[in-house]
């Protein structure tokens, strides 16, 4: 059964999550601050119950959850902890309120950090500020109920196999509740399947298989081998990631998403599998639709239907 996702934002529907900006919020006091953090968290909550009745609805199986749901949550200047806020009580209730919705729906949530998220930095202090944005994600993951932080494995800095080093020794470091939600992806420009599976391995942590970066940088696996390899990894539904590039295989650049999946780029060896695939596309809830449409013509079983 494959659950297709839908990432952080909507393209038609009106559902939208609010931000604001360092620069707004240094010219506040204090008081006046922390009480627009506060009304930005209240109302990113109702966005969020709004974003999985939405899901539920039209049959949409994983929302990713935008990392600056609590905006500039771990900024060194104006960051602050949810206790500090004049609604926290609220807040968290409001957040877990959506937690149960996605468990009474059978709702997948998941976060993919800001690609600043870097396990493998040479300075400490990047890495010390990743892991605090880690922490606050899983602090959030753990009142909704998602399963999955998944990010890159970042620069190599001129040699991958001490890069990925650092990133395993990070990793061994982790808060329990950071490392059983964090998986690791294979990127279009340095980290390939082949590089970042051993780790994974290694680590125990599972692999999100983008194919569409496999094929921007591809390794030697076919996508018969590395879905074989990255499914071994997990202890739980697997979680892949489609897209499809925008001037086409084609075109001198093949990294950029195009607005909808070209079914012809939905692997053949993920039809048969349970697994959540997050749609990487820029019409979002209009692209996940489409391609769930070009899937029920070929009779791939699709959530929430059980397999036959």
């Amino acid at each position: 059964m494959i659950r297709l996702g839908l990432c952080c934002k909507f393209h038609e529907a009106p559902i939208a999550f609010r931000t604001t900006t360092v620069t707004a919020l240094q010219r506040l006091p204090r008081a006046q601050r922390l009480e627009k953090l506060s009304q930005l968290a209240l109302a990113n909550a109702e966005a969020l119950r709004l974003a999985l009745a939405y899901c539920a609805e039209h049959r949409i199986g994983c929302f990713r959850v935008n990392s600056q749901i609590l905006p500039v949550k771990t900024h060194h200047g104006v960051g602050y902890a949810v206790e500090d806020l004049p609604e926290a009580d609220a807040i968290v209730a409001a957040f877990k309120a959506c937690g149960r919705f996605a468990r009474q729906h059978n709702l997948r949530l998941t976060f993919h950090p800001d690609q600043f998220i870097l396990l493998s930095a040479l300075k400490p202090e990047i890495t010390r500020l990743s892991i605090a944005d880690l922490e606050y994600q899983a602090e959030v993951a753990a009142w909704i109920n998602a399963d999955v932080i998944n990010i890159h494995a970042g620069g190599a800095y001129g040699n991958k196999a001490e890069a990925l080093a650092r990133v395993a020794a990070v990793i061994k470091t982790l808060p329990k509740a950071v490392r059983a939600r964090l998986t690791l992806e294979n990127d279009d420009r340095t980290y390939t399947p082949a590089d970042l599976l051993p780790l994974c391995r290694e680590t125990g942590i599972p692999f999100v298989y983008d194919v569409h970066h496999h094929r921007c940088l591809p390794d030697g696996l076919s996508v018969e081998e590395a879905t074989a390899q990255a499914l071994a990894t997990w202890d739980r539904e697997p979680l892949f990631h489609v897209s499809s590039p925008k001037d086409g295989h084609g075109g001198k650049n093949p990294r950029p998403h195009h607005d909808f999946i070209a079914p012809a780029d939905f692997p053949e060896q993920w039809l048969a599998l349970d697994l959540t695939v997050e749609v990487e596309a820029k019409a979002k809830e209009v692209a996940v639709a489409r391609l769930r449409q070009a899937l029920a013509r070929r009779q791939v079983p699709l959530w929430p239907c059980a397999r036959p």
